[in-house]
């Protein structure tokens, strides 16, 4: 079995795969004070749950954006599974070719969902990220990741604009029920749901146009609920695409 953990910038992801199947996920809120303890008895509690001992656990693999906590949950990891964790860095072999201008500021979790998509689909593909930043990312038919593009994710923006804008208030994050808003809450809705399926639609068509290319689109993070089903340009949803990527890449890794 295999433990896989993406370690964002709100939250933290745990995923335990048995063969193909990913059988179970833990989410954490990512908080940088707390300790390995917190995150291997929570997931540990999972693992009981389905009935799992610890030793089952043959590998890990972890991915991070977020640096002080990557010790953290490798000794969370350690501590589960008794297995040295694979981290997942910028440069390693991920299964997708790199052609980026300075590969060592790519964040590994584009370069783990790039990986992600293409062993799933086999094809050019755009991902869509829509967690803490909305992040596109590219990947060519023949497996290059060409880039993409980077905009403030919808919470990032709302809270944006409730803090600078006196008279704003903090708003849930639906799509409105009409783009023409009729009070405060939902014009906020509809500039920032609306106006980010807008965005999305825009800038995959742009890519397509610059690519010469008509790649699938496909969407992931915790926001692509309440944005994906009113973007047109949006092919499919995975939820797990982050925790795929760890597999792929892990199964690479192990077969080199």
């Amino acid at each position: 079995m295999l433990l896989a953990i993406d370690i964002g910038n709100t939250n933290i992801v745990a995923g335990l795969f048995g063969g193909q199947d990913l059988l179970h996920t833990r989410r954490f809120a990512t908080d940088p004070e707390l300790p390995a303890d917190h995150y291997a008895e929570g997931i540990e509690e999972a693992l009981s749950r389905l009935d799992i001992p610890g030793e089952r656990i043959s590998g890990s693999i972890v991915a991070s954006v977020a640096p002080p906590l990557t010790p953290v949950l490798i000794e969370a990891c350690r501590s589960i599974a008794a297995v040295e964790p694979l981290v997942v860095e910028t440069g390693m072999d991920a299964g997708v070719r790199i052609c980026y201008d300075n590969p060592e500021m790519l964040g590994v979790d584009r370069v783990v969902n790039a990986a992600g998509a293409y062993a799933v689909f086999q094809r050019s593909v755009i991902v869509i990220d829509l967690g803490t930043a909305t992040t596109f990312d590219y990947v060519s038919a023949d497996g290059v990741f060409k880039g993409g593009a980077i905009a403030p994710g919808l919470r990032i923006s709302a809270e944006a604009l409730f803090e600078r804008a006196a008279q704003l208030p903090r708003i849930d994050l639906n799509y409105p029920e009409r783009v023409v808003g009729r009070n405060t809450v939902e014009c906020m809705q509809s500039g920032i749901v609306a106006g980010y399926a807008g965005l999305i639609e825009g800038l995959v068509q742009r890519m397509r146009t610059e690519s010469g290319d008509e790649p699938l689109v496909v969407a992931t993070g915790g926001l692509a609920p309440v944005v994906a089903p009113h973007c047109t340009t949006i092919d499919a949803v995975e939820e797990h695409l982050t925790l795929s990527g760890l597999k792929y890449i892990y199964e690479i890794r192990s077969s080199g």
